[in-house]
């Protein structure tokens, strides 16, 4: 990414990772056509959980944005020793994370889904689904631990292989799984669950493999794999941010979705619907904004930022460009679209009116989150950050409460009545837009006053890690091991 025209070399990079997360989105959307063919119950209570899952997926992302920076800028500055070295570390923060996650969220399943709104069949078709997820979640910070280790490298391929792979054997197990088929027992929710395990396990597993045995920009050694507080912090530090950004995204989508509950059943599948299909544009941005930080990040560590600055007005342009194309889809095909998933008439009616509101604003979504990605590559995690915060907090759900219910404020001293519009559930769907658009004119403005321009990497590399044999590993990862050189101080 350092060298070379940027379109092409953004291009090589991104696709990767877009049909990646397009596939990895396919498979959420192939658990709710087979959850569809239960019921709406079934539907609703997968929707609901959607939020929530994406809030443990959004804390691994998070903490492995660090890693991209670290990795990516070590690769540009030609120390490979020290990009490994981050990755075993990496993979020590996403294992005792994930653990403690999973535990909390295990025990206080009930009071989440209480918390939530979820009564009756939804609590029920909710719970079963939900408990299974969050025995999967260390299997999940792992694959991403792995994802971005590579991502910082150049190398986007190797996870793409292995979400095919992964996705492929979801669809397959998703009908024996959730319906029953063959010798399997039918269930429901829960076997969607089981079949999103399975396949976690299977990339992970291969991921940690790839990772050990190297050759694929990094790789993991096994005498690294003690803690190196100088490191973590780093790691922490950098990712916090980051972290605390999906949290935002994650804790504001939950609140979303107990905004859409009192609508009833059909306006929350609806919104679980059309939330998937929203994710397959965040997909792609979200991988061309991968796809950036890894330029900016290798740019910034071989010392050019005025090329880092390059790389991200071409993705974000090329961005808005192809979702301004899907936006154009949703919207001249929202039954068509809805009905693949739940041909219930009010569900079809609701999703309609959501997808004709929220797609216009898809390309300003996109851009936004191409620009974070930037910032993140920078290591300037704080400012994507508050970036989300924006987005959320003070653009979208401050919006979707004064135009969705009906109530009224008196202002103290004064007297003076200010009353809510209270349109319904169609003012939730038009703060999606109002906060996307908002939010991108103050991304573009933060990014254009160029305070990312620093690198986050030090220059002194780890002491190199001991091989069972007690001979010195190797230093490098691309060429095979008695073939790569060794890096100085």
């Amino acid at each position: 990414m350092t060298t070379g025209s940027i379109a092409p070399k953004v291009f090589a990079l991104a696709w990767p990772l877009v049909l990646g997360n397009l596939v990895q989105t396919f498979y959420n959307l192939a658990d709710i056509f087979w959850v569809g063919r239960v019921s709406s119950e079934a539907v609703a209570g997968v929707s609901l959980m959607f939020p929530l899952s994406w809030m443990f997926v959004s804390t691994a992302m998070g903490l492995t944005a660090a890693t991209i920076a670290l990795v990516s800028q070590h690769v540009g500055a030609d120390n490979q020793r020290r990009a490994d070295h981050v990755v075993s570390q990496t993979i020590l923060l996403a294992i005792a994370v994930s653990v403690a996650l999973a535990a909390l969220g295990f025990t206080f399943r009930h009071e989440l889904l209480t918390l939530m709104g979820a009564e009756g069949d939804v609590f029920d078709e909710a719970l079963d689904y939900i408990e299974i997820i969050f025995l999967a979640l260390p299997l999940t910070f792992l694959f991403f631990a792995f994802r971005s280790s590579l991502q910082g490298a150049g190398d986007t391929r190797t996870a793409m292989w292995l979400v095919f792979i992964s996705a492929g054997l979801n669809v397959i197990l998703d009908p024996f799984f959730i319906l029953g088929w063959g010798p399997f027992p039918e269930m429901g929710t829960r076997g969607a669950a089981w079949a999103t395990f399975v396949a976690r396990a299977f990339a992970t597993g291969a991921g940690i493999y790839i990772l050990l045995r190297g050759g694929f920009g990094v790789k993991l050694h096994v005498g690294d794999l003690t803690p190196d507080f100088d490191i973590l912090h780093r790691l922490v530090t950098i990712g916090y941010p980051a972290t605390i950004d999906g949290w935002a995204r994650s804790f504001a989508a939950v609140a979303m979705a107990a905004f859409v509950t009192p609508f009833g059943t059909a306006a929350i599948a609806a919104y679980g619907i059309g939330v998937r299909l929203m994710s397959i544009t965040w997909s792609v941005a979200g991988a061309v904004g991968d796809a950036t930080a890894t330029g900016v990040g290798q740019n910034l560590g071989a010392g050019t930022p005025e090329r880092a600055r390059r790389v991200t007005w071409v993705a974000t342009a090329g961005t808005m460009a192809m979702l301004g194309v899907a936006s154009a889809i949703a919207v001249l095909f929202p039954e068509f679209l809805m009905e693949l998933f739940d041909d219930s008439p009010d569900t079809v009616a609701e999703g309609v009116t959501f997808l004709s509101i929220v797609a216009l604003s898809w390309a300003f979504f996109g851009g936004t989150m191409v620009i974070q990605g930037a910032f993140r590559g920078a290591g300037q995690t704080k400012v994507a950050m508050a970036l989300s915060f924006l987005a959320r907090w003070v653009f979208r759900i401050p919006v979707a409460i004064v135009l969705a219910f009906s109530f009224t404020v008196t202002i103290p001293v004064v007297g003076i009545e200010i009353s809510t519009f209270g349109i319904g559930v169609v003012g939730i769907w038009a703060a999606f837009a109002i906060g996307a658009f908002l939010t991108f004119l103050v991304a573009v403005f933060w990014f254009h006053l160029g305070r990312w321009r620093v690198t986050v990497i030090d220059e002194d590399p780890p002491e190199p890690a001991v091989s069972e044999t007690g001979d010195d590993t190797d230093t490098g990862t691309v060429a095979h091991a008695d073939e790569r050189p060794e890096f100085d101080d």
